[in-house]
């Protein structure tokens, strides 16, 4: 499938180790597909990786269900926590809840302030309630959050275990929504304070407009988050499927869409795959027949992707600790088992 991939960043299956060889400047990197595929656990694999790397690393979770705690064992839940058995490594699984009450509440004051200074008679309440119920509303102010946490620089390097592609890609495209309303919000302003000027029968200075130094304030900010999120030399999205119909499904088709946001794909990553050399003559027909389904899937995937940068083990145990993490981080760089 010619064309589908944003941005090929590396050859089939050479490792993520390529990928950052050949982008030394990558530092924000998202984690995305289909729910249940092993987000959470490459997230934390590529962020342990470069923890030890020794780059002061974030792994921050934007999932509303997050895992990190239980993946790491031990409480992040709230603020930026030392991972322990990890230097240079921090987690966080953001406030889901207090990030949405938190941005209800600066929306709220935002409005009420537009509409004092926009000189339009009438209640507030009908605005919040519009803006904070609708159904883009959670990404919006989880993109808030997830821009802030980059803004303010403390890391050399952020890891996001995302939510599910779909809720990803609206939150990633918010930068694209948040721009066209503010241009528009700017063009209307800018047309009302010209006609109050032309209207008033006083000549006098024009006075300081607070909502429109907001607006160009806050266009300014969203115009960098844009700029950061679609530099392929500092950001990838990794897409995470298992060797099956429905997740190789979503990812083929949300790859696209995420090229229509300019996002850079940094590649694909295969999880879950049982490895046919710990076969035996005893091996049960039923996973016989799993092998053999992986195996006409995997070709597919690489048909399909062009940059299928790792196939991970299906693991003989559960992934979770640190021990474990290293793990997955050895196959998923290139490094072996």
């Amino acid at each position: 499938m010619d064309g589908v991939v944003a941005h090929t960043l590396v050859s089939p299956e050479t490792g993520m180790e390529e990928v950052f060889a050949q982008r030394p400047g990558l530092r924000h990197v998202f984690f995305g597909g289909k729910g249940g595929v092993g987000k959470t656990v490459m997230a934390g694999a590529c962020a342990s990786w470069l923890a030890e790397q020794g780059r002061r690393t974030l792994l921050a979770s934007t999932n509303p269900v997050h895992s990190l705690t239980s993946l790491l064992d031990q409480d992040v839940y709230g603020r930026a926590t030392p991972v322990r058995g990890v230097p240079n490594l921090f987690a966080y699984e953001i406030d889901t809840r207090e990030t949405i009450e938190r941005s209800k509440r600066d929306i709220s004051e935002k409005i009420r302030w537009f509409l004092k200074y926009a000189d339009i008679p009438t209640r507030a309440d009908a605005f919040v309630e519009a803006a904070t119920m609708s159904p883009a509303f959670e990404e919006s102010a989880m993109f808030e959050n997830m821009v802030n946490i980059i803004m303010e620089d403390a890391y050399e390097a952020y890891v996001f275990d995302t939510a599910p592609t779909a809720n990803a890609r609206r939150l990633l495209g918010m930068s694209r929504v948040y721009s066209l309303w503010v241009n528009k919000m700017l063009k209307s302003r800018e047309e009302a304070m010209a006609m109050r000027a032309a209207l008033s029968f006083r000549k006098k200075a024009p006075e300081k407009d607070p909502l429109l130094e907001y607006l160009v304030a806050f266009g300014n900010r969203i115009k960098n988050a844009n700029a950061l999120l679609t530099n392929a030399d500092t950001t990838a999205f990794f897409f995470v499927t298992l060797p099956e119909a429905l997740p190789i499904a979503v990812i083929r088709r949300f790859i696209g869409w995420f090229r229509d946001f300019g996002i850079p794909v940094g590649g694909v990553i295969v999880n879950g795959v049982i490895d046919r050399s710990q076969l035996t003559a005893d091996t049960s027909e039923f996973v016989l027949n799993r092998v053999a389904m992986q195996e006409r899937y995997l070709a597919e995937i690489h048909e399909t992707f062009p940059n299928v940068c790792a196939v991970v083990p299906l693991f003989e145990t559960e992934v979770r600790g640190v021990d474990m993490l290293r793990r997955v981080a050895r196959v998923l760089f290139g490094q072996g088992n």
